[in-house]
């Protein structure tokens, strides 16, 4: 039996949770997460004249990226909404490609691990946690399996964005600890605010998502 659009994102969504659950098996979707939210602030630092020194990327799944110069607020306010809209990006993107032509997804994503680890990885956890992402994403092009390239991005997509949906409450410690707080000190919102304002982006990536595939279902 053939799934439609909207089934295969429910599945997607379950296969999600079912992974966040896993010892183990969970930690390179984690790190996926990590590395798109770190990437967005490397990113951000760059398009707005900035420089990027460093990405870490911890085993605990917390990471870090050291910027100078651009602007403060972008780049402080870039990880939590950029891992959302990545997971929203990357999963459009396969969704609208054949499964052949959704390896040119798989190279993207692998090309920017790269560029990572060559220029900003610093640390033996990043150099490692880096690795094994690159072999997590070079699998779906491998012969025998290459046909799961497009289920494997929506699955990352999907989790990326449900992980990005969930981290930014981790912000809500009463330490006064990263991006949340940096907003706060720039703009002199509280922290609850940024958080918030993450949780609807992340929220409103899920719905679109939602209603796209719902919409595709309807019209055929």
């Amino acid at each position: 039996m053939t799934l439609s659009s909207h089934q295969r994102l429910i599945v997607f969504i379950v296969v999600a949770f079912v992974i966040d659950y896993l010892p183990l098996i969970n930690l390179p979707f984690l790190w996926s997460e990590t590395f798109f939210h770190e990437i967005s602030h490397g990113l951000a630092a760059l398009l707005s004249g900035g420089n990027v020194h460093n990405i870490t990327l911890n085993f605990d799944g917390s990471g870090v990226c050291t910027t100078s110069g651009g602007s403060r607020f972008l780049v402080s306010f870039s990880g939590y909404a950029g891992s959302a809209l990545w997971g929203l990006f990357i999963y459009c993107l396969a969704d609208a490609l054949s499964p052949g032509k959704s390896r040119l997804v798989v190279m993207f994503i692998v090309s920017m691990l790269v560029i990572t680890l060559v220029l900003w990885a610093r640390d033996y956890s990043s150099v490692i946690i880096l690795i094994v992402l690159l072999i997590m994403y070079l699998l779906p092009l491998y012969k025998a399996v290459r046909g799961s390239a497009k289920s494997f991005i929506q699955l990352v997509g999907v989790f990326v964005m449900l992980d990005a949906l969930r981290s930014p409450l981790y912000l809500l410690d009463g330490r006064d600890l990263g991006d949340g707080a940096h907003l706060a000190e720039l703009t002199w919102l509280p922290e609850i605010v940024w958080v918030a304002i993450w949780l609807v982006i992340a929220s409103g990536c899920l719905y679109i998502l939602w209603n796209l595939n719902k919409n595709k279902n309807q019209s055929i």
